[in-house]
C-alpha cells in the first residue's frame, strides 16, 4: 500500500524557517511526482510545490524564493525547505502522491 506520512511542523515567528519531511513508502519513490499541499482553516487545499520523477520542481507563486523541494531517494523521503515563513504560511501541510494523502502537519506561523 502506498503510505506517506508528513512531519516536521510546529509553530515558529514570521521569518523563521522549518524544514517538513515526507516519508513515503509502498510505490517505486523516484518513478512519481510527489507533492506538498497545505490546507488554512476556511480554505480549500492548495498545491505548495512538487518534485517530479526527473527532478524539475514546482512553486506556487506564494511561494517562490522562499520555499524549496528536494528528495532523499535513498531513504524515500522527500523535504520542504520553508525560510521566511509569513502568518498565512499557517496552515496544516500534506504531501500526496498516487492520489494518496498522506496525514498532515500543523504549520503556524506567528506575527
Amino acid at each position: 500500500d502506498v503510505q506517506l506520512q508528513a512531519s516536521g511542523g510546529g509553530l515558529v515567528q514570521a521569518g523563521g524557517s522549518l524544514r517538513l519531511s515526507c516519508a513515503a513508502s509502498g510505490f517505486t519513490f523516484d518513478e512519481y511526482a510527489i507533492g506538498w499541499f497545505r490546507q488554512a482553516p476556511g480554505k480549500e487545499r492548495e498545491g505548495v510545490s512538487s518534485i517530479f520523477s526527473d527532478g524539475s520542481t514546482y512553486y506556487a507563486d506564494s511561494v517562490k524564493g522562499r520555499f524549496t523541494v528536494s528528495s532523499d531517494i535513498a531513504k524515500n523521503m522527500v523535504y520542504l525547505q520553508m525560510n521566511s515563513l509569513k502568518p498565512e504560511d499557517t496552515a496544516v501541510y500534506y504531501c500526496n502522491a498516487l492520489n494518496v494523502w498522506g496525514q498532515g502537519t500543523l504549520v503556524t506561523v506567528s506575527s
